[in-house]
């Protein structure tokens, strides 16, 4: 490997982790308005382990490197660039749901899906927050116009989407209420919740009952009908698996919809506030290194992570 090569993980074939390949590639180069960022840890998230299965959105890159999330430094701007310098601290979830490429040393993206890397937090915390995050925000804040003194029902809450999501309304002052399993309530309490349901004992639906302002679903399946039932008149059900999972809810003035987490350089800038308040810091339950991207999808795909999962791809 040289000046003009980068280590990143590949995806020759769609199918099972085992197929994901470590390789050298050529080392991007930042076209206009691009910056090329020098990787120090990589976000896994559920979409990486759908396109390695399946080739997800269909808009990967030749060869396929997965990847959204990057916390790193700037090794250098492409012309037109003005907000950053080299060596300036950034993170984001550049080109979503485009390639970014983020299982490698190098990526490249429009200066503007980056922030600055919130100093309070490493690299690895770092590279857990964009995707997640932003997924969370846009739901809640921006799709669902969450306020103060709302209730608000956020499901898998301990999961990567979640465990921010809890943080978030809360930081807005809304009563929050999360379902997870019992091994997960302590955390989800220190993170903001003020009520947690253990979704394997109790139906939320009977918990709850037609009091609840705004549902975020992460989950699917029959998640979204039932959570119909626990919503307040004009109440907002957020459906993020699929938009063939949103159910009607046009009776009794409720809104439902399917949101889909797009690049945004001011929805980051937002969570690094947060962050800087110190009402908002990713839990990052396991990091791995480069090489085992393919068990850090197998762990991910078993579904029982509290938070997040981070690839490092160089200390610092």
């Amino acid at each position: 490997m040289n000046g003009t090569t980068m280590r990143a993980i590949t995806v020759p074939s769609w199918g099972g982790p085992e197929t994901l390949t470590l390789a050298d590639l050529p080392r991007p180069v930042p076209g206009p308005t691009e910056i090329l960022v020098r990787v120090h840890a990589a976000g896994v998230n559920p979409v990486d382990w759908k396109t390695r299965a399946t080739g997800g959105f269909g808009m990967h890159g030749e060869p396929p490197v997965l990847g959204h999330d990057v916390s790193g430094v700037v090794e250098q701007v492409g012309p037109g660039v003005t907000l950053y310098r080299p060596g300036d601290e950034v993170f984001g979830m550049p080109e979503f749901p485009r390639q970014a490429g983020g299982y490698a040393e190098y990526v490249t993206g429009p200066a503007r899906h980056f922030a600055p890397k919130p100093a309070e937090l490493t690299h690895i915390e770092a590279a857990a927050l964009p995707l997640a995050g932003l997924t969370a925000w846009q739901a809640l804040v921006e799709t669902a116009g969450l306020t103060g003194g709302q209730r608000v029902l956020i499901h898998a809450a301990a999961g990567g989407v979640g465990h921010l999501a809890v943080q978030i309304a809360s930081a807005r002052g809304a009563y929050v209420v999360g379902t997870a399993r019992e091994h997960k309530h302590a955390l989800l309490k220190e993170l903001g919740a003020d009520e947690v349901i253990d979704y394997s004992r109790q139906d939320f639906v009977t918990a709850l009952g037609r009091t609840v302002d705004v549902v975020l679903d992460s989950v699917g399946g029959d998640y979204g009908p039932r959570s119909l039932a626990v919503l307040r008149d004009g109440g907002t059900l957020v459906t993020l698996p699929s938009p063939d999972e949103v159910p009607a809810g046009a009776d009794r003035g409720v809104r439902t919809g399917f949101t889909l987490v797009e690049p945004d350089s001011t929805g980051m800038r937002a969570l690094a506030g947060l962050v800087a308040a110190g009402r908002l810091r990713p839990v990052v339950e396991t990091v791995l290194p480069l090489e085992r991207a393919a068990d850090a999808h197998r762990l991910g795909e078993a579904g029982r992570t509290r938070g997040k999962i981070v690839l490092s791809v160089r200390e610092g």
